[in-house]
C-alpha cells in the first residue's frame, strides 16, 4: 500500500535526483488479500514503488511561480514550425533551435518542466552538452513524450484515438534512465464530431493505461485528454463535454489504480469553440473552468498544467492569470509550447546573430505566465504580435 506519509508535505526534488545516470530501479508490489465475511476474496494492489519520488517530482513541476515549457513537437511538426520561419527540416537546424529554447538565461526561474521528444531527451546542445543535463543545471524536470500520435478510431464520428501503449513498459524504462522524470500522452476528443461514447471511452482509457505504466516505470504522468477548439459551439456547450470526458478519465484512472498524487493534469480551458460568434472574456473563462476542476478533479492532484490550444500569446496568459486571482487547492499553472514559442521563433528566424533577442522574447513569455500563475499578471506593454490568435483548424500535431 502507498504510504501513509504521501499525504503529508513532500519536498521537491533536489537536482541530484533527477540527473542521468542513476541506476534503473525495478519497480515492485505489494497485494493485501482482504477477507470480508461473505468469504469472497478482494485484492488490492498497491502503488508503485516510485510512490515517493512520483510525489516529489509532481511537486517539483507543480511548484509556486512556474509551469511547463512544451517544446515535443515531433519533427515533422518541428519542421512546420522551421519551415515558418524559411528553414530547412534537418536535424541542425532541430538541435540550434532547441539549443536555444533550454539555454535562456535564467529559464528556471519561470519554467520548471519541460515536455522533450525522444529525438531531443538523447540530444546535445549545438556546443556538446547534453540537452538533459542543461535542463537540470537551469532546475527544470526532463518530461517526455510517449505517445505515437493521433490515428482514426473505427466505428466513431470521424474521430480518434491515440496510439502508443504497446512497448510502453520498456520505453518509459528506458527514458527514466536517461533522465526523464514525467511523461505526456495527448488525445484529444472534438466536439463538432459528438463526441461519441466510444471517442470519450477509449481517450479515458487509453490515458488510465498510459498512466499506471508511467508510474510504475517512476514518471510522472501528464493526463492530456484536449478537448479541441474547432467549431461554432458556445462556452456552455464546452463545458459540458468537459464534464463527460473527466469524469470518465478520473473513472479509469481509479480503475487502474492510479496514485492521484502523483499525476499532473494538462487539460483544455473551457472556451467557446474557436468559430463561436460570441467570445468569452478571460473572467468568464475562469468561471467555468474552475468550475469545472471543482466538480470533476479530486484535490489530491497537484497540478493543473493548462495547454493553450491556439490561443493568442496574451489571451493564453490573461486567461490563466484569471484563474488564479482566488484561492483553489491546486496549483493552476501552465504546459505552453506555440504560447510560450511563437515570438521566440520569429524573432530568431534562423539566425545566430538573433539568438539573444529570440531568448528574450523567451523569458518575456515565460514571466508573463510566471505572473500568471501567481495571478499578478496586468498585460501591459505586450507587443501586437503576441495577441495574434494562433488556431489552426483541423491543427495536427
Amino acid at each position: 500500500m502507498a504510504s501513509a506519509s504521501l499525504l503529508k508535505s513532500s519536498p521537491v526534488l533536489d537536482k541530484s535526483e533527477f540527473v542521468k545516470g542513476q541506476s534503473l530501479r525495478q519497480p515492485s508490489v505489494s497485494v493485501v488479500h482482504c477477507h470480508p465475511t461473505n468469504a469472497t476474496s478482494l485484492t488490492v494492489r498497491a502503488a508503485s514503488s516510485y510512490a515517493d519520488e512520483l510525489v516529489k517530482t509532481a511537486k517539483t513541476v507543480a511548484s509556486p511561480g512556474r509551469g511547463i515549457l512544451a517544446m515535443d513537437e515531433s519533427n515533422a511538426t518541428c519542421g512546420k514550425r522551421l519551415a515558418s520561419i524559411g528553414l530547412e527540416n534537418t536535424e541542425a537546424n532541430r538541435q540550434a533551435y532547441r539549443t536555444l529554447l533550454v539555454t535562456a538565461p535564467g529559464l528556471g526561474q519561470y519554467i520548471s518542466g519541460a515536455i522533450l521528444f525522444e529525438e531531443t531527451l538523447y540530444q546535445s546542445t549545438v556546443d556538446g552538452r547534453k540537452i538533459v543535463d542543461v535542463l537540470v543545471e537551469q532546475n527544470i524536470v526532463p518530461g517526455i513524450k510517449v505517445d505515437k500520435g493521433l490515428v482514426p478510431l473505427a466505428g466513431s464520428n470521424d474521430e480518434s484515438w491515440c496510439q502508443g501503449l504497446d512497448g510502453l513498459a520498456s520505453r518509459t524504462a528506458a527514458y527514466y534512465q536517461q533522465g526523464a522524470r514525467f511523461a505526456k500522452w495527448r488525445t484529444v476528443v472534438s466536439i463538432p464530431n459528438g463526441p461519441s461514447a466510444l471517442a470519450v471511452k477509449e481517450a479515458a482509457w487509453g490515458l488510465a493505461r498510459y498512466a499506471a505504466i508511467s508510474q510504475e516505470s517512476g514518471l510522472v504522468p501528464i493526463v492530456e485528454p484536449e478537448i479541441l477548439l474547432d467549431g461554432e459551439h458556445g462556452i456552455d456547450r464546452t463545458f459540458e463535454v468537459a464534464q463527460k470526458v473527466w469524469a470518465e478519465v478520473f473513472f479509469y484512472l481509479a480503475e487502474n489504480n492510479v496514485m492521484f498524487e502523483g499525476i499532473l493534469l494538462k487539460p483544455s480551458m473551457v472556451t467557446p469553440g474557436a468559430e463561436c460568434k460570441d467570445r468569452a472574456t478571460p473572467q468568464q473563462v475562469a468561471d467555468y473552468t474552475l468550475r469545472l476542476l471543482q466538480r470533476r478533479i479530486p484535490p489530491a492532484v497537484p497540478g493543473i498544467m493548462f495547454l493553450s490550444g491556439g490561443q493568442s500569446e496574451v489571451e493564453a496568459t490573461l486567461n490563466l492569470n484569471a484563474m488564479n486571482q482566488a484561492p483553489n487547492p491546486w496549483h493552476v499553472s501552465f504546459s505552453y509550447a506555440r504560447a510560450l514559442q511563437n515570438t521566440c521563433l520569429k524573432t530568431w528566424g534562423g539566425q545566430p546573430e538573433n539568438v539573444k533577442a529570440a531568448q528574450d522574447a523567451l523569458l518575456i513569455r515565460a514571466k508573463g505566465n510566471s505572473l500568471a500563475q501567481l495571478g499578478k499578471y496586468t498585460g501591459e506593454g505586450e507587443s501586437d504580435e503576441a495577441k495574434e490568435g494562433m488556431f489552426v483548424k483541423g491543427y495536427v500535431y
